[in-house]
């Protein structure tokens, strides 16, 4: 991606010097390898946090002499990457939310965490992967998940790590949008299609990752060749099916709550092709034709 001289995001806090506290979450039949939690991109942790066993740990995060966080130098590159991110979807939501007449884009914040947080929504750790909280309206990070999603999952590279961001910002749209509640209040309703509405609302978070891509290469002419091909590699590896395969060699498909690599590509590239945030309904849409 091109992001050379790109403004950064003044809505990050970068948490990593600090001491947190958090909960060690056991997600069971969604871990991939013991890393991967959560279906790696998370969705809004709140529900999340509430279904699944929390273990208290404690933890300080590494410390220089003068109590100033020393990244790596491709650790703190990541972190400024993170924040040029957040401020391009900034830019994209802001103008998408005054063109489609959708009121105020409030800007989410997103914290850049070490080993372990507390947000809004309870504690996590970085075994969570990046997520969405709607009670603080903020994304969450460690940003060790990029580490996973390059060596575990062969889903490296810069658009891919920008996807991650763009698809909790996702979260936050339709947070805004009042979407989060509707879905929540259906599950409600009809506990028995919670993991079918959660699927929707994973695949429209995929589109709004997408939308954002579309804007803001039109913006910033951001994106390079083999960008494209980087997200739908992302996208790919994080399907229900795929995740389910490699972590217990078979699928079950009622339990899918992201959607398939190819629900979650095919979602992605929809947004990111035409850009029409008109056609972002995955709720409507008979769910074996998503």
């Amino acid at each position: 991606m091109r992001l050379s001289g790109r403004r950064r995001s003044d809505n990050v806090n970068d948490a990593r010097g600090g001491m947190s506290t958090g909960g060690k979450l056991g997600i069971g039949g969604l871990l991939f390898v013991g890393l991967i939690t959560y279906l790696t991109t998370g969705g809004d942790l709140g529900k999340t946090l509430q279904s699944v066993t929390q273990e208290a740990t404690q933890q300080m995060t590494t410390t220089s002499g003068n109590g100033q966080y020393k990244g790596s130098p491709k650790e703190d590159s990541l972190a400024v990457f993170v924040s040029q991110i957040l401020a391009g979807t900034e830019d994209v939501w802001d103008q998408l939310f005054k063109e489609y007449n959708l009121g105020t884009y409030r800007k989410p914040k997103l914290k850049i965490f070490k080993n372990s947080t507390k947000s809004g929504c309870g504690s996590a750790n970085a075994a969570t992967g990046p997520f969405y909280c709607s009670a603080d309206e903020t994304v969450y990070i460690d940003l060790s998940f990029y580490d996973q999603m390059e060596k575990q999952l062969r889903a490296g590279g810069d658009f891919a790590y920008a996807y991650v961001i763009a698809h909790e910002v996702g979260h936050h749209v339709q947070n805004l949008m009042g979407i989060l509640d509707q879905e929540r209040q259906a599950e409600a309703r009809y506990p028995q299609k919670a993991n079918e509405l959660s699927v929707r609302l994973e695949l429209q978070a995929d589109f709004f990752a997408g939308i954002w891509a579309h804007y803001d290469n039109k913006k910033y002419n951001s994106l390079e060749e083999g960008d494209v091909e980087e997200g739908l590699n992302a996208a790919a590896a994080i399907g229900d099916d795929r995740l389910q395969m490699q972590s217990q060699g078979y699928t079950v498909p009622e339990s899918f709550n992201h959607g398939t690599s190819a629900q979650r590509s095919r979602w992605l590239m929809k947004g990111l092709r035409n850009g029409k945030l008109e056609e972002m309904d995955t709720f409507s849409i008979n769910y074996t034709e998503l």
